[in-house]
Order: structure tokens, then sequence, then C-alpha cells
């Protein structure tokens, strides 16, 4: 047999010409035989030679075709490896750099968790540590300890938000797979799979977006939460920084806010919660507007529900304590609104100021700036005070048209302000009970005002004993509309000549004003403003002294305590210490010594003056409000006093009877007194020892229960000389050093004096007892000051008045 690739060509066939012819004749049959073997072997060897050249062809086909597919394979394999190796290597970076950063970004805040959690509500003290109120503003929080719940709550959050809470690592994988099932049943959200722990990260660390990112975060973060707190700091933090909807963040705001609990010593809102209570508040932090049963109460039910058979599922209540629970929830008394009361909301929103100031802080800062504020406020005297005071005002509001008054206490001695009422009624929308008279209005002081220029006149070598004539007085005012001015005292009558002291007790109102053309407008209204008045409105002309400019009740209150405080101005404060838990900080009022406003002497001398009722007499009587007298006014008229503590007071009544005030003050406090309309309206006919008086008296002797009764303590360095007038009439008074006469003018006795010895008793001064108008017709037997007789200076020269003090068209001095 040849070999493969041997190529035999077939030989050419010649056919002779001569046989030509026979080439046409048929074959035999022996020659067609071998011819057809022939050509059949020839066709074979032509077949085999194609074949074999085709499966050369078709080998190296394959050849190439298999080298291709492997190729393929290797370069299809190289390309998913290179893929899947890219593809994961990016995701494990990509993972790896969410992991760093969230690491970086939160874990500072985990290991930081108590500083991020929500700040409690501003809230405000008492001086004995009473609650007055607390800055609700930007919602109402307070934080308590896990002990401080009640054990129903627990029990009922647990059940309810995560019931593998004391077991699971803070990621609860079986609870995540159930709640995504039944979510997938339901085609709707029915069912959280976050654990306790991760709503706190949520709540605290990531923020509550919904992203697949804040879900990592969690599940890489809560690990670490449980690493470093305890499962009891975890749910304690938790209760305390859950929104509970109605503006309540945390348990103790939700037992508040919806049942009216309030925090008592020892036992906050959220201990005091019953299991019913406890189940309708487990169920709010899921939907706390959908869940709130003041607005959806089916939905909130349904839920409360579903919390009570959690509850009983798992244990912590049987069937028995569940159908107690849906009893009590049923009650149409369940719910109930938080009255939150602000016992004192006029020093509380005045003390917001005082903060505001000392911290730079705005209202909606403080609101959760947790603040513990401990004030100077006796919130039991104040209430005290309060009542005393709607109960005169009932009195006089339908028969002399009084509706509203004020009120403010102070220790003169610290500045401490001990009560402060801006009105008698924070809620009493018909007297605008809101507006604070005590402390933002400027209202005229009436004739309460005079202390300070007739102090004014002390301090310039003037005495008490100075002789004046209350006599008619004419003031030009050169450029004036109109040009002069003419007061007129209450009464519209003159009473004759009298002594300083007899002037200022009867509130005269003539004698006053030749006192401030003695010392000038200026000078009294520089010793005004240095003894406390630290602002005042309208022109200080020559009705200053007649109260003629607006003054607020506190700066007047806190001037008077001036004369009470030897001299000393101490300026008022309302705060004794602020506590920032949150921070251990501890911020201590620092007492102010005050500055020496009026010398001891000075001072004095006005505190004699006006403790003086005997010289207040003949225009308030002798049984006034004005004197303490421990007995009833009836009993004082029957000569029953009953225990007199010293005090002194000045009264005020502006025109029309628009204003009524009493300031006056005792060895511990000073206090004043406004009452009137806050609309300005005028009253009917009361004076301010009708109208203010009689509640400084019964609110001051309340104040003063449990105090000793002391005398005003004389500081020495003056002098009491008696002087005795040249028909024998003598007075006896107090004199700075070095200024008492040397002589008496030889003048003729001024009419109007009662012969000496012959002194007026009450029923020749007054018309009945307990009358205190001060309106009476007295005659010559009945003038001012029987014992208090004067001696003479000389008119002051126009050099002492200053500019704005014109001549005297009658000087009515001696």
């Amino acid at each position: 047999m040849p070999k493969e690739d041997t190529h035999h060509p077939l030989p050419s066939r010649q056919v002779p010409p001569a046989q030509q012819e026979k080439a046409v004749v048929p074959y035999t049959s022996t020659d067609a035989v071998r011819r057809t073997l022939q050509r059949r072997h020839y066709r074979k060897i032509l077949f085999y030679h194609h074949v074999r050249r085709n499966l050369r062809q078709a080998r190296a086909h394959d050849r190439m075709v298999s080298q291709r597919f492997w190729m393929t394979i290797a370069s299809t394999f190289f390309a998913l490896f290179f893929v899947f190796f890219s593809v994961t290597g990016t995701g494990a970076y990509t993972a790896l750099r969410f992991y760093q950063d969230t690491q970086t970004k939160y874990i500072p805040r985990v290991v930081t968790l108590h500083d991020l959690m929500p700040l409690d509500n501003l809230k405000m003290y008492d001086r004995h540590g009473v609650l007055l109120g607390q800055l609700t503003d930007q919602g109402l929080h307070t934080a308590v300890s896990l002990d401080d719940v009640a054990p129903a709550l627990i029990n009922a959050t647990i059940a309810t938000e995560d019931k593998n809470f004391w077991t699971n690592p803070g990621v609860d994988i079986p609870r995540i797979i159930q709640a995504a099932l039944n979510d997938l049943r339901s085609g709707r959200v029915v069912e959280g799979g976050s654990t306790i722990s991760q709503q706190l990260i949520k709540n605290l660390v990531v923020g509550k977006q919904t992203s697949i990112e804040r879900k990592l975060s969690e599940a890489m973060l809560t690990p670490e939460l449980n690493r470093r707190y305890s499962k009891s700091d975890i749910l304690e933090m938790y209760l305390n920084s859950i929104y509970y909807g109605q503006q309540a963040y945390g348990i103790d705001a939700a037992a508040t806010a919806y049942f009216g609990l309030q925090d008592k010593p020892g036992k906050p809102a959220a201990k005091q919660l019953s299991i019913a209570q406890s189940a309708m508040l487990a169920g709010l932090p899921q939907y706390p507007y959908g869940y709130d049963p003041f607005q959806h109460p089916e939905a909130a039910l349904q839920r409360f529900q579903t919390v009570l058979d959690g509850m009983v599922s798992q244990g912590y209540i049987t069937r028995v304590q569940a159908l107690d629970a849906e009893r009590e929830a049923h009650h149409p008394n369940f719910f109930k609104r938080p009255s939150m009361v602000n016992r004192a909301p006029h020093f509380f929103n005045f003390v917001l100021g005082e903060l505001e100031q000392q911290f730079h802080l705005k209202r909606n800062q403080l609101s959760r700036s947790d603040m513990k504020v401990y004030t100077t406020l006796d919130i039991a005297l104040q209430d005290k005070i309060q009542k005393i005071a709607q109960a005169h005002i009932a009195e006089l509001k339908y028969t002399h048209h009084v509706t509203n008054a004020a009120e403010v206490l102070i220790d003169y001695h610290s500045g401490a302000i001990i009560s402060l009422l801006g009105s008698i009624d924070y809620n009493d929308k018909s007297i605008d009970g809101q507006f604070d008279v005590a402390t933002q209005s400027y209202r005229q002081p009436g004739s309460s005002f005079k202390p300070y220029v007739y102090v004014d006149a002390f301090q310039q070598g003037i005495s008490p004993a100075q002789a004046i004539d209350d006599a008619p007085l004419t003031i030009k005012l050169p450029g004036g509309n109109p040009p002069t001015f003419s007061p007129k005292n209450y009464d519209n009558k003159y009473h004759g000549h009298m002594t300083l002291r007899c002037a200022l007790q009867n509130s005269l109102n003539i004698p006053a004003v030749k006192v401030l053309q003695h010392v000038g407008i200026d000078s009294a209204m520089s010793m005004a403003q240095t003894m406390g008045i630290a602002s005042y409105e309208g022109y200080a002309g020559y009705s200053l002294v007649l109260g003629g400019i607006g003054v607020r009740l506190i700066d007047h209150t806190s001037a008077y305590g001036t004369f009470a405080n030897g001299g000393v101005h101490v300026p008022y404060y309302g705060v004794e210490k602020v506590v920032i838990s949150r921070t251990n900080q501890t911020i201590q009022h620092q007492s102010n010594p005050g500055t020496q406003a009026i010398n001891p002497q000075l001072a004095y001398m006005m505190t004699d003056v006006l403790s003086d009722n005997q010289s207040r007499i003949p225009e308030f009587f002798d049984c006034n409000p004005l004197q303490l007298y421990s007995n009833s006014q009836a009993d004082c008229w029957d000569g029953n006093r009953g225990t007199v503590r010293p005090a002194a007071a000045k009264t005020g009544t502006t025109n029309d009877f628009r204003d009524n005030w009493t300031v006056g003050y005792t060895t511990d406090y000073v206090m004043g007194v406004w009452a009137g309309n806050d609309n300005n309206t005028p009253m009917f006919d009361v004076t301010g020892v009708q109208g203010a008086a009689p509640i400084w008296h019964d609110s001051m002797l309340v104040a003063e229960q449990g105090h000793p009764v002391h005398d005003f303590s004389n500081p020495g360095g003056l002098e009491r000389q008696t002087v005795t007038y040249p028909d024998g009439v003598k007075s006896t008074d107090w004199f700075l050093p070095g200024t008492a006469p040397t002589f008496i003018q030889s003048t003729p006795t001024p009419g109007g004096f009662t012969i000496p010895g012959l002194e007026p008793t009450p029923t020749s001064v007054h018309s009945s007892p307990g009358h205190n108008d001060n309106k009476d017709n007295h005659s010559a037997a009945h003038a001012y000051c029987p014992n208090n007789y004067s001696f003479a200076f000389s008119p002051p020269s126009s050099s002492s008045h200053g500019n704005n003090n014109p001549f005297f068209s009658d000087p009515g001095w001696w």
C-alpha cells in the first residue's frame, strides 16, 4: 500500500488512428469489466486524495477552533476573575472605607452618648426648693433614672419594642427576618426590626433618615454601644430620649403630658404610672402622632390592646391584670392634660430676663438649657399676699372701679426679691393680667415720690423741724405753656404754717413744691436715681415732687429700701444660684454690698419722719393702715392695737385717681403696692390710703410673721434739739451736726396751731372710727402737728435752684 503522502498521476491513454474506428465499437464483457474496475479505481484514488486533503484542512481547522475555544474560555475566565476581584476588591475597599468613616464619625458620639441626651427643661424653684414652673417652649423633658421609672412601663416597653432586649447583642437577626416576612405578607411596614439599642443609635447618633447607610451604621455601632454601656444604661437612655408625642421627650414628660402626673419629691411622674398608663405610653414611640390618644383615640386603644397582649404573652402580666388595665383605659378620666401651672408667672418671666442677660441666651435657648434655677422667691408667702390683694380689690371693684393691683417685697439688706405680683391674676384677660405692672409699667407715683425731694433738702442742712407755709403758690414758667404753675393740695385747702415733718406726713403738695424749689429739680432727680430709681418716663419739672414722672414699682420699692438700709442701696435680684447638672456647674449669686447713696444720718431722719404716725393724724387719722398694729382696725379704734411693729410708709395718689401707691418698710423688708386699672381708666374717689395701703398693711403683717419686733436703729451722729418759739411753743427734732438754729426769728405766732397742751384727740380729728378719708374741713383749732412747732430759715436764693428753677412769686418760707 503506497504511503499517504505519495502522489500517483494517472497515465494518458492514446488511441491509435487505425483503431479509432474500433474505439466506438461496444466493449466486450471482459473489457467492460476491466474498464469499469479501472474507473472505480480511479474514482477511489481521486476520492481518497480529495478526502485526505480536506481532512488535513479539517483537522487544521479543528485545531484552530479548539485553540480559539480554549483561548476564549481562558480569556473569559481571566476576565471574570479580574472583574470578580475588581468588584470584590472595590467592594471590600468601599466597605472598609465605610466602616472606617462610620467609626471615625460616630464612635466618639457613642463614647459620649450621655452628652447627646436631650437637655432638661429649665426649671425654676423658690427659696425653699418648691418648683415654680418650667420653661417648655422647646418641648417637655425631664431625665429620670431607671429606678424612678415604673416597672410596668419598663416591661411594656421591652415587650413591645425588643422582647429579647436583655439577651440579644444589640441586633436581633431572627426578629429582623420575622419582621421582614410580616411586612411582606402585609404589603406594608407593620413591624420594625430595630432593637432598643439600634433605636437609641438612630435617635442620638446617626439620625433618623431612612437609608441603607443608616441601617448599616446602626449595625456597626450597636456592638460598640453594648460593649461600653450596660443594658440598664441603654434602656435608661432610651426611655429618656424617645419622643412620645405632645411635645413630650422622655417617659417622665410623657407621664405628665398624657396623664397630668407631676414630679413629687422622691417620686417622679414616671414612677407613678399604672399598668394601663404604661401600656398606653409604650405603644406611642412607633408612631406618636398616629397613636396620639387625644387626636386618634381609636387607633390609640388598638395599639394599647396590642401592647397589653404582648405583655400577657410574654408573662409580664396576667390576663386578669390586662382586663383591669382595659377597664381603666376606658374610664372617661383616664387621660388628663397637664395643668402645667406656673405658680409665679410674672416673677418667672422677670427671672428669665435676668438669665438672658447673664448667660447671653435667648428664651428658646434657655428652654432646654438643663438649668435648675433657685430663686429668692417665697411662693408660700406670695400666695398669701396674692389672696390679700385679690380680696381687697374685690371689695373695691364695683364701688370704686378698682380692678388690679401689683406688689413687690424685697429684703433690702441683700436685695433679694421675696414676692413679686405683676397683677392679681395672671390669667384674667379682663384686667390684662399677663402684663407685669411691677417690672414693666411706668406709672406716676404721686406723693410717694416726695421723700426723695425732702431727703435732698435734709442733705442740704434743712431739718424736719423747719417751718413752711402751706399757702397759695404760683411759679412763673418763662416760655412755658401754660406760663405759670400753681400747685393745689388734695383737698383744695391751705393749712398755714407747719413743719416739713408735718407737710410730708400729711402729703401736702404746696409745701413739697416749695422744697423742690429750694433743692432744685436736677438735684432732686439725681437723688432719686442714686437711691434706686433706675429709669423713668416723662419730663422732670415742678410736678416731679408730686409724682409727675413714670417709675416702675420695683425700682420705687428698691429705692425706699435705701432709707431702711442706712442709706445703702443694694440692687434687687431674683436668682440665688443656677445649677447645670450636665456639666456639674453651679453659678452662685455674688452678694452685693451696695453703694452708700446717702449717709446713715439722712436715712434715719427720713425713717423717723415716715414712721411718725402722730404727725400724719390730721390727714390719715390715728388707726390708719400705715401703722402695723396686729389687731383689726376696729380694735385699734377701741384702743386695742395689739403689737405695733415699727414701720415707715408713704402713700401716693395721682390725678383723677388713676394710680394708688403705698411704699413702706420695716426692719426686715420693704414693700411697694400699686392699685388701679391697667388700662389707665380712673378709679372712683380712691386715695392711696384706701386702695393700696390696706393691701400693704395686711401683706406686711403676713410677711413679718415669726420675725421679732425691733425699732429702727439710730446710727448716731445726729443732734436732737428742742426749739422754743417766741410765744413759748416748742418743737423737738433731728438736726445734722451744726445745723441747729442759734437764734429764733421774732415773728408772730403762726395762725392755725393749737394752744400748747390742748392736743387733738382721735374723736376731735376724725368724723367716725374707721373713716380715713382726708377731705374733712379742718378748722384752725385742728391744724397740723400740734406738738411740733418750728423755727425759721431764709427763703432760698435763685442761685440755689439751678437753671431749671425760676424765682418765687410767693416764697412762703419764714
